[in-house]
């Protein structure tokens, strides 16, 4: 549901530039938050995805486990 209310402005030439439909209502005012950022590479997106990809998998074929057992065995 978050990313229907979500809209994406780019910078250019240092003004915030919306280029997308909406069916908001005109004179409505929407406030705009920076998306967050992180230091990872596409390398390590990559990896990073196809990780939590491959765990999901197992979750679905129920070889996942409750999260109090693992932090027990931290």
């Amino acid at each position: 549901m978050a990313e229907k209310n979500t809209l994406k402005a780019v910078v250019k030439s240092g003004r915030l530039t919306l280029d997308q439909p909406t069916d908001l209502p005109e004179g409505e005012v929407v406030e705009l938050v920076l998306a967050d950022r992180d230091d990872l590479d596409d390398e390590s997106r990559a990896l990073l995805h196809a990780s939590l990809k491959r765990a999901w998998s197992q979750e679905k074929a129920g070889q996942g486990r409750p999260a109090e057992q693992f932090l027990d065995e931290l």
